[in-house]
């Protein structure tokens, strides 16, 4: 079995670290770089950096917060937001990131999975997905920081992913985010059992029972949070060495 990852999230907006509920009602809760130098203290397996306006605003990735960051932190770094084509994948890999997330221009260009994961490959191509539930055991996917329903089915979509080569689901539940009551259990096992590609669970966590929980009740492989460790209820070790007490392989 993989050990599972703990993964803070830093949702960036203006080089600021900011955090909302339902994607709405954002604050500002501190400096990128900082934070990331921070988690990487902690012990975090992974730090994901996700410019939360880029695609909605039309704007590229923010290379030098990625560049300083990189410099500074000794884990993977997952940049994503932005990420338009090949050369932005290029340029953000460039920069130092370990892995780029790929959201709103890949459902909209499903190409760019399959360019991406031949150049660099699928080790290098993490697909973040947005979505919502629509009805009894059905999701759809959303774009552009959860603003538009793409009317796309989850289940379809995430197959999808995986034959065009990525290496990697980041599953956002919108329902969930940032309301701290908990990851969607039902949507990322129903994703889990659809694809055999590692899934990242993200959306919800509001205490440290939620990381066991997300783990013995899906296929999930990692986990990712943003709220309780920026606010700091929680750090990465502490969260490590719950899932270890419950007789979860942590890394």
């Amino acid at each position: 079995m993989l050990a599972k990852r703990i993964i803070p999230c830093l949702d960036v907006r203006n080089g600021k670290v900011v955090k909302g509920v339902n994607f709405e009602g954002i604050k500002d809760v501190g400096d990128p770089v900082l934070s990331a130098e921070e988690y990487n203290r902690q012990g975090a397996d992974e730090i994901v950096f996700y410019d939360i306006t880029a695609s909605f605003e039309g704007r590229g990735v923010f290379l030098d917060v990625v560049r300083e960051t990189a410099k500074k932190v000794f884990v993977p770094l997952t940049v994503g937001g932005g990420i338009k084509t090949v050369d932005d994948i290029r340029d953000t890999l460039r920069a130092g990131a370990d892995k780029v997330s790929v959201n709103s221009q890949a459902v909209q260009n499903p190409g760019l999975i399959k360019d991406g994961a031949d150049i660099f490959g699928s080790q290098c191509i993490c697909v973040g997905i947005d979505a919502k539930k629509v009805s009894d055991k059905k999701w759809t996917v959303f774009i552009n920081g959860g603003r538009v329903d793409y009317k796309l089915d989850l289940i379809e979509w995430v197959k999808t992913i995986e034959q065009l080569g990525a290496g990697e689901i980041c599953l956002n539940s919108i329902d969930a985010d940032g309301t701290k009551a908990g990851f969607d259990i039902e949507m990322l096992d129903a994703v889990c059992k659809s694809v055999n590609i590692p899934v990242i669970a993200s959306g919800g966590a509001g205490k440290i029972e939620d990381f066991s929980d997300v783990f013995e009740k899906t296929g999930a492989t990692a986990a990712l949070a943003a709220s309780l460790f920026h606010f700091k209820e929680l750090t990465v070790g502490q969260v490590k060495d719950y899932c270890r007490n419950k007789g979860i392989i942590v890394r």
